[in-house]
């Protein structure tokens, strides 16, 4: 598998790219994953990156982005952080990823039995925690409520809400995002990967 260019960056559209993800979700469910040559690809990257897309996803050490999306160095940029949830620090980077460095696609990647989302049902307060958790809150209050008994189905329901409440914030907190989205330039996706199966669905 090629490395990223600049030139063939410029020649993908927002679809192409998302189709390539979903190419490469299949590959790595089949155990038919691309061969690459990792220690070619940072020689190939080390004098600029042009990646296709920047995913944000939870920190969960089960679902490695560029893994389950079967990507090399250079491809996507990842940005990670438990519940998947949307910041200022994390807006600016997924601006930076598409105004500056021209990627195609933004994605909200949730995870099923994520922990975060589950703390954030249980009102879990701890430290620092208690902040992140404040932001995956408005999907918990949304689905659980007084009468409803926590199971794991309802978590799950919490999980595709908070990917979501993700992208309308993106839409609404980054006009630049929502600009470039609006012009066709991006496309900004959610998704779910089960870390059962390791499958990806999309909203």
């Amino acid at each position: 598998m090629h490395t990223q260019t600049k030139e063939t960056q410029s020649e993908l559209t927002p679809q192409s790219v998302l189709e390539m993800m979903k190419e490469g979700n299949k590959r790595f469910l089949s155990k038919s994953v691309a061969g690459r040559d990792h220690h070619q690809q940072v020689k190939d990257t080390s004098t600029g990156q042009y990646p296709m897309a920047v995913v944000l996803s939870c920190i969960d050490s089960r679902v490695p982005v560029e893994i389950v999306f079967d990507k090399g160095i250079g491809d996507i940029f990842s940005a990670r952080v438990a519940g998947n949830i949307v910041n200022v620090d994390m807006l600016g980077s997924m601006e930076y990823s598409c105004k500056v460095a021209g990627s195609k696609v933004v994605m909200v990647l949730g995870h099923t039995k994520c922990g975060a989302v589950t703390a954030a049902c249980k009102h879990t307060e701890l430290g620092n925690i208690t902040a992140l958790l404040s932001k995956i809150m408005p999907a918990v209050d949304e689905l659980v409520l007084p009468d409803v008994e926590l199971t794991s189905e309802v978590i799950e329901e919490v999980v595709v809400l908070n990917v979501k409440n993700a992208i309308g914030q993106i839409r609404k907190d980054s006009p630049i995002l929502k600009e470039m989205e609006d012009n066709g330039e991006i496309v900004i996706v959610g998704a779910v990967y089960d870390v059962s199966s390791g499958e990806v669905s999309y909203l």
